[in-house]
């Protein structure tokens, strides 16, 4: 593999799609009870709030008035 990033293969055949991606490992817990985990349900459920309030000033009504109406 030369520094520009292609492969010269065999017969002088240039094979520019030979590039593989540099892979890594994390070792990060990203499962279970983790802070990772908790802020996560926290962002989720501080747009799931916001998103009430704006309903109800949209609508004037709450969540079941508003589910009832449809």
């Amino acid at each position: 593999m030369t520094a520009r990033g292609y492969k010269i293969e065999e017969g002088n055949r240039l094979n520019n799609f030979a590039v593989e991606p540099k892979m890594y490992v994390d070792e990060t817990v990203q499962a279970g009870f983790t802070e990772y985990a908790e802020k996560l349900n926290g962002r989720l459920a501080m747009i799931g709030f916001v998103s009430l309030l704006v309903l109800e000033i949209i609508t004037g009504h709450g969540i079941v008035g508003w589910l009832t109406s449809l």
